[in-house]
Protein backbone atom coordinates (compact mmCIF):
# COMPACT_ATOMS: atom_id res chain seq x y z
CA UNK A 1 0.00 0.00 0.00
CA UNK A 2 1.51 3.64 -0.98
CA UNK A 3 1.10 6.33 1.19
CA UNK A 4 -0.09 9.58 -0.61
CA UNK A 5 1.16 13.01 0.23
CA UNK A 6 -1.78 15.26 -0.75
CA UNK A 7 -0.50 18.34 -1.78
CA UNK A 8 -1.70 21.71 -3.23
CA UNK A 9 0.40 23.73 -5.90
CA UNK A 10 0.92 27.28 -7.12
CA UNK A 11 1.80 27.53 -11.04
CA UNK A 12 3.11 30.86 -11.74
CA UNK A 13 5.18 31.31 -15.10
CA UNK A 14 7.26 34.77 -16.06
CA UNK A 15 8.85 34.71 -19.29
CA UNK A 16 8.11 30.78 -19.60
CA UNK A 17 9.93 30.06 -16.75
CA UNK A 18 7.98 28.54 -13.58
CA UNK A 19 7.83 30.02 -9.95
CA UNK A 20 9.97 27.25 -8.10
CA UNK A 21 10.89 27.20 -4.15
CA UNK A 22 13.84 25.73 -2.33
CA UNK A 23 13.58 25.19 1.15
CA UNK A 24 16.32 25.43 3.67
CA UNK A 25 18.61 22.68 3.95
CA UNK A 26 16.95 20.93 0.57
CA UNK A 27 18.59 20.69 -2.75
CA UNK A 28 15.74 20.48 -5.04
CA UNK A 29 13.40 23.28 -6.15
CA UNK A 30 9.84 22.52 -5.83
CA UNK A 31 6.12 23.88 -6.68
CA UNK A 32 5.08 26.29 -4.02
CA UNK A 33 2.01 24.96 -2.20
CA UNK A 34 1.37 22.83 0.90
CA UNK A 35 -0.80 20.44 2.79
CA UNK A 36 -4.71 21.60 3.66
CA UNK A 37 -5.48 22.10 7.22
CA UNK A 38 -8.95 20.71 8.66
CA UNK A 39 -11.80 21.65 6.68
CA UNK A 40 -9.98 23.94 4.31
CA UNK A 41 -11.12 23.89 0.90
CA UNK A 42 -8.06 23.93 -1.55
CA UNK A 43 -8.17 27.53 -2.31
CA UNK A 44 -7.84 28.50 1.06
CA UNK A 45 -4.97 26.40 1.86
CA UNK A 46 -3.42 27.47 -1.25
CA UNK A 47 -3.91 31.03 0.02
CA UNK A 48 -2.62 30.36 3.25
CA UNK A 49 0.47 28.29 2.20
CA UNK A 50 1.39 31.12 -0.36
CA UNK A 51 1.07 33.60 2.09
CA UNK A 52 3.62 31.77 4.49
CA UNK A 53 6.06 30.68 2.07
CA UNK A 54 6.27 33.20 -0.91
CA UNK A 55 4.93 36.67 0.69
CA UNK A 56 2.51 36.92 -1.37
CA UNK A 57 -1.70 37.26 -1.77
CA UNK A 58 -3.54 34.87 -4.29
CA UNK A 59 -6.61 36.79 -5.60
CA UNK A 60 -9.04 33.85 -4.61
CA UNK A 61 -11.40 34.58 -7.32
CA UNK A 62 -8.45 34.64 -10.30
CA UNK A 63 -7.21 30.76 -8.80
CA UNK A 64 -8.15 28.37 -11.67
CA UNK A 65 -7.60 24.36 -11.66
CA UNK A 66 -4.86 23.35 -14.08
CA UNK A 67 -3.95 19.52 -13.26
CA UNK A 68 -3.41 16.93 -10.68
CA UNK A 69 0.19 14.76 -10.39
CA UNK A 70 1.24 12.32 -9.16
CA UNK A 71 5.14 11.31 -8.28
CA UNK A 72 7.63 9.83 -6.20
CA UNK A 73 7.93 11.82 -2.76
CA UNK A 74 11.29 14.10 -2.90
CA UNK A 75 13.40 11.86 -0.25
CA UNK A 76 10.94 9.72 0.66
CA UNK A 77 11.19 6.23 0.06
CA UNK A 78 9.52 4.71 -2.94
CA UNK A 79 5.74 3.82 -0.99
CA UNK A 80 5.79 7.59 -0.69
CA UNK A 81 4.17 9.23 -3.66
CA UNK A 82 3.11 12.84 -3.77
CA UNK A 83 -0.06 14.27 -5.71
CA UNK A 84 0.07 17.46 -6.60
CA UNK A 85 -3.01 19.45 -7.08
CA UNK A 86 -2.12 22.08 -9.30
CA UNK A 87 -3.67 25.63 -9.88
CA UNK A 88 -3.31 28.92 -11.45
CA UNK A 89 -3.28 32.26 -9.74
CA UNK A 90 -2.86 35.95 -9.69
CA UNK A 91 -1.36 37.68 -6.90
CA UNK A 92 -0.99 40.79 -4.94
CA UNK A 93 2.26 42.00 -3.32
CA UNK A 94 5.98 40.86 -3.78
CA UNK A 95 8.04 37.59 -4.20
CA UNK A 96 9.36 36.89 -1.47
CA UNK A 97 10.89 33.90 0.65
CA UNK A 98 9.51 33.38 3.98
CA UNK A 99 9.27 30.24 6.79
CA UNK A 100 10.66 27.74 5.44
CA UNK A 101 11.48 28.82 1.95
CA UNK A 102 15.42 29.84 1.66
CA UNK A 103 15.32 30.67 -2.40
CA UNK A 104 12.42 31.29 -4.90
CA UNK A 105 13.69 31.48 -8.62
CA UNK A 106 11.79 31.27 -11.81
CA UNK A 107 13.33 27.60 -13.51
CA UNK A 108 13.11 27.32 -17.15
CA UNK A 109 12.70 23.77 -19.01
CA UNK A 110 16.20 23.32 -19.94
CA UNK A 111 17.09 23.85 -16.03
CA UNK A 112 14.66 21.34 -14.82
CA UNK A 113 16.85 18.85 -13.34
CA UNK A 114 17.38 21.67 -10.21
CA UNK A 115 13.62 20.28 -9.29
CA UNK A 116 11.93 17.29 -7.52
CA UNK A 117 10.63 14.60 -9.54
CA UNK A 118 6.90 15.92 -9.35
CA UNK A 119 8.06 19.91 -10.58
CA UNK A 120 9.20 18.20 -13.38
CA UNK A 121 6.76 16.05 -14.03
CA UNK A 122 4.26 19.28 -14.07
CA UNK A 123 6.82 20.68 -16.30
CA UNK A 124 6.60 18.31 -18.60
CA UNK A 125 2.58 19.22 -18.84
CA UNK A 126 3.16 23.11 -19.20
CA UNK A 127 6.04 22.55 -21.89
CA UNK A 128 3.42 20.41 -24.15
CA UNK A 129 0.73 23.23 -23.66
CA UNK A 130 3.32 25.64 -24.90
CA UNK A 131 3.50 27.30 -21.47
CA UNK A 132 7.30 27.02 -20.50
CA UNK A 133 10.12 27.72 -23.16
Amino acid sequence: MKKEIDKLAWLYIQEGKLLSARSKNKELFYLPGGKRESGESDEQALVREIKEEISVDLIPSSIKYAETFKAQADGKNSDTIVKLTCYFADFKGDLFPDAEIEEIDFISYQNKSLCSIGSIKVMDWLKIHNLLE
